[in-house]
């Protein structure tokens, strides 16, 4: 498909017209990303020493809900392949942005630690392969347990809280964890880090446990009612 007919595809999911038609020709646009894909993990896999997580193509209702929420046209869509590594403390994340930015040759780095969405903070490093984009994240694993706490709340609240919806207090619930966070690895040179960060991280994985358990009662419940 040319640039065009792929923007014109992702304004008729935009408006909701998921026909048969319109979700191949998604799901041929979406496989044109395996390769790359494929490629991006080997090369982090053999000189990162690290094991990618993540997906090769973004869900439909995923995309969907970006092209909605964010008025952008579907080839401007920078994760729809993408991947995640998650690293130790700031210094090791500082470290695979600069090696992923030697590793491939065109790479652009959206640093979302000083700018964050929500309360989320990461760093998403997009590569191009034969001019295709990947999305890696580079997360701490602090900022991977507040990402996991906020997809935990969305379950049991409403999908909207990753996106600022959602209650006022749980709102200030996420941003409270989310500063904390930005304070604590901030501080890491001056401070008992390890102490800090295994305080922290037990507090965060109780919130996720709960809110785990919490969200597969409400499913159950759910499968219980009659149809």
């Amino acid at each position: 498909m040319t640039k065009s007919q792929i923007d014109r595809l992702g304004e008729r999911l935009k408006e909701g017209n998921l026909n048969e038609e319109n979700l191949r020709l998604l799901d041929e646009y979406r496989r044109s990303f395996s390769h790359a894909y494929e490629r991006v993990i080997n090369i982090i896999r053999q000189n990162l020493n690290l094991e990618p997580t993540g997906r090769p193509t973004k869900s439909t209702q995923s995309i969907v809900q970006k092209l909605r929420r964010e008025s952008i046209r579907l080839t401007q869509m920078q994760d729809v392949a993408g991947c995640r590594i998650t690293v130790e403390n700031v210094r090791a994340q500082e470290e695979a942005i600069r090696e992923l930015a030697t590793l491939f040759e065109k790479v652009s780095v959206s640093d979302r630690r000083r700018t964050p969405s929500h309360g989320y903070r990461a760093v998403h490093v997009v590569v191009r392969i034969d001019d295709i984009a990947v999305e890696v994240q580079v997360r701490t694993s602090l900022q991977h347990l507040w990402a996991e706490l906020s997809e935990k709340l969305a379950d049991v609240s409403v999908p909207e809280i990753k996106y600022g919806g959602g209650s006022v207090l749980e709102r200030d619930y996420l941003a409270r964890f989310s500063r904390v966070i930005a304070e604590v690895e901030i501080g890491e040179p001056e401070q008992d880090y390890p102490t800090i960060k295994r305080v922290l991280s037990d507090e965060l994985r109780t919130m996720i446990s709960y809110l785990s358990k919490l969200g597969s009662e409400r499913k159950a419940k759910q499968n219980d009612l009659p149809h």
